[in-house]
């Protein structure tokens, strides 16, 4: 249980996070108590990346999951914690079609997408602004794509590695054009904190959040045996693959350049018109 303060008041704090393997590896130690947050009781929301970005426009939840590609949208309500986000280094979200397909084809074509406003999304923007998406589940991409449904699917999460099994082709993995174009990782997700909370709540939810992700990585095993649950029928194998490539030490910290990798992807939305500027990210840091 949370241990109290002398004032012995404990503030509920809502945290809204996708119910994914790789999240729930994340916040394991929150989620299961191990790690102590003295004065402050998490209280864990659970939704897809989408339904979390539009939820931050309404500042429903104290500290949210995000999409990078939502961030203009909820900047006046939230700051970026230093932690907690997820960038995918030369690997991200893989569009897929049951034939092999070109770049130049993709214009043709009707595309499942997870979201409007997902850093996936607006990657695939940047890489062919010509696309007609089709919102759908997350969940429900690669079978839209199986049953024609679509003529391609954009994957974000597990469906990024078992993909070949459902006999899928790539056409492109948005993470590795990404880095070839600027050399730097793909900011994916990220978690913010309501602004109105106040600075000191903030950088103390932020510390237990980084405590949190480094807890699960020095307790992997208990901590990928936790994520189980929500690995979609996965092997163990495959999901702590999965956990590896969105937890790691971009998720203790984004470092320069992290909030490089940020400022480039929100730029080149801006410049593209994608997105509304300006550019920056304002981040939560301690002093």
């Amino acid at each position: 249980m949370p241990t109290k303060p002398a004032t012995g008041k404990v503030t509920e704090i809502k945290l809204a996070h996708s119910p994914d393997s790789d999240d729930a590896f994340m916040f394991y130690g929150l989620a299961t108590q191990k790690v102590r947050t003295p004065g402050l009781k998490f209280a864990h929301v659970l939704a897809d990346i989408e339904t979390l970005n539009q939820a931050a426009r309404q500042e429903i939840y104290d500290v949210t999951a995000f999409s990078f590609g939502a961030y203009p949208t909820i900047r006046d309500k939230y700051v970026l914690l230093d932690c907690g986000a997820s960038f995918g280094e030369g690997y991200g979200p893989i569009v897929v079609s049951q034939h092999p397909m070109k770049k130049e084809d993709l214009p043709k074509c009707r595309i499942a997408v997870p979201g409007l406003q997902t850093s996936a999304f607006l990657a695939l923007r940047l890489y062919e602004p010509r696309v007609e998406p089709v919102v759908m589940a997350f969940d429900h991409i690669l079978d839209a794509v199986k049953n024609s449904v679509v003529d391609a699917g954009l994957l974000i999460h597990e469906g990024q590695l078992y993909f070949p099994q459902m006999g899928m082709h790539k056409v492109v993995d948005l993470g590795q054009w990404w880095i070839e174009q600027t050399g730097l990782p793909l900011p994916l997700g990220g978690n913010a904190v309501r602004r109105a909370l106040g600075r000191t709540i903030g950088l103390q939810i932020g510390r237990a959040i980084r405590e949190s992700v480094a807890y699960a990585l020095e307790h992997r095993e208990a901590a990928v045996n936790y994520a189980m649950q929500f690995a979609r029928d996965m092997e163990t194998d495959m999901a702590d693959k999965f956990i590896g490539m969105y937890v790691n030490k971009w998720t203790l910290g984004y470092g320069d350049r992290g909030r490089q990798a940020v400022r480039e992807f929100l730029k080149r939305g801006v410049d593209a018109g994608l997105i509304p500027g300006p550019p920056d990210a304002e981040y939560l840091l301690e002093d």
